[in-house]
């Protein structure tokens, strides 16, 4: 059975779902939590994962890759084809690979085991930090479409259209790092700023991962022949947006 512990002292506090198959590290993660003011319901796998979540009242999933049947890295394409609920994928899998998946599906941050106490704790503040800001944000604050050098990006229904009218597909972290060069046009973003600026925070400044999704984004935009292109590498420094942008 799903571990749910709760208590009326924790009632105001953020509620977390723990997806874990290991049973005494969902323990040792469980107390953690809960010692530093965190609700938690914790879980096996998927299945049950899927039970509990139409209950309501999760305000982050800290999720296993590793995990029998469904992969943490399944579960996570199949949530957020549905739900925006903010996601830290764990692993004992330090590998680059594992990151740029999670960050093409959506994850907000990617946590190696082992991991030490202080580094998990400081990770699910900032996720739910960046959530809460999100969530209190007015809609009337950010426009409905932004324009630059003849695509159009829907915000609300988050479409994006090339020139020539076509849709192209993006990806939960593509469109996030798109919104962040949206945001900061013509001015050079190291990897630091970029991982700070998104939403998804998977690995660490000094690795591929954001080189690896900018590339990705880059092609998606990839001008005509004899245009320039929209996203430059400035050598040693990062990256800068190069359009004229117009929201609307």
């Amino acid at each position: 059975m799903p571990q749910l512990l709760d208590t009326p002292s924790l009632a105001g506090t953020a509620h977390i779902l723990l997806v874990e198959d290991d049973d005494g590290m969902r323990m040792l993660v469980t107390r953690l939590l809960r010692e530093n003011g965190y609700r938690v319901t914790g879980c096996r796998n998927g299945g049950e994962m899927w039970r509990l979540l139409p209950e309501g009242g999760i305000d982050l999933v800290l999720l296993d890759v590793m995990l029998p049947g469904a992969s943490g890295i399944d579960l996570l394409r199949s949530l957020r084809a549905k739900s925006t609920v903010p996601v830290i994928m764990v692993s004992a899998r330090n590998e680059e690979a594992d990151r740029v998946l999670g960050l093409e599906f959506g994850a907000d941050d990617y946590v190696a085991k082992p991991f030490g106490r202080p580094e998990l704790l400081a990770r699910i503040r900032a996720v739910l930090r960046r959530s809460a800001i999100a969530a209190t944000a007015p809609d009337a604050s950010r426009s409905e479409s932004v324009a630059f050098d003849g695509w159009r990006l829907d915000l609300r229904s988050r479409s994006l259209r090339d020139p020539e009218g076509a849709g192209v597909d993006l990806s939960g972290a593509e469109y996030d790092l798109l919104l962040v060069f949206l945001d900061h046009p013509n001015r050079v973003l190291g990897r630091e700023q970029i991982l700070e600026l998104s939403r998804a925070r998977l690995g660490s400044p000094s690795d591929r991962s954001v080189d690896t999704l900018v590339s990705r984004l880059r092609r998606k935009l990839e001008p005509p022949d004899g245009h320039t292109a929209i996203i430059k590498t400035v050598r040693g420094s990062g990256y800068i947006f190069s359009a004229t942008v117009e929201r609307t």
